[in-house]
């Protein structure tokens, strides 16, 4: 099982090497962060379950790998704070352009809960669409589903910058 200190270090790894890549020219990264509402189901037992939500906050980073004019891989690192639970999220997109200055990403997601039952790694599949309001600047709306037991389906709402 992955320690805390080990997410904590190999998120640090992927961020330091995901940044070292962004020198490359057509290479791309920046910081983003907005407003998070998660859903989660709880299921009591012989009481059925019920379900509640709650807001929260986000940031992170991300790098964009383009692969020709249309088609970008864009991994990214998010902190996220909603709650009692602070969790990171992995995703790994492909980032298609479907209009001008409009994306749709795609992917899997891989989280890791700090204090959720002592520290979890959950798996989940997220989609995002992405508008660049300007070069440098994007707006963005995410929706993830978690896939696992006790995993948290979220809806992102926020903005990015491009460094």
């Amino acid at each position: 099982m992955m320690t805390f200190k080990n997410s904590v270090l190999a998120a640090l790894v992927m961020v330091s090497t995901l940044l070292v890549n962004a020198q490359e020219p057509s290479t791309s990264y920046g910081v983003k962060g907005g407003l998070n509402l998660t859903f989660f189901t709880i299921d009591q037992q012989n009481l059925g379950s019920y379900s509640t939500s709650e807001t929260g906050f986000y940031g992170g980073v991300f790098v964009t790998f383009p692969i020709d004019d249309f088609l970008i891989i864009q991994p990214e690192v998010l902190y996220i704070s909603v709650g009692d639970f602070n969790f990171l999220n992995v995703p790994l997109y492909a980032n298609y352009e479907v209009a001008k200055k409009l994306h749709l990403l795609a992917g899997p997601s891989v989280n890791y809960f700090f204090d959720f039952f002592t520290g979890k790694l959950k798996v989940g599949a997220d989609i995002s669409s992405s508008y660049e309001i300007s070069k440098i600047l994007e707006a963005h709306v995410k929706f993830t589903l978690g896939l696992d037991e006790l995993a948290p389906n979220g809806l992102f709402f926020g903005l990015g910058l491009k460094l």
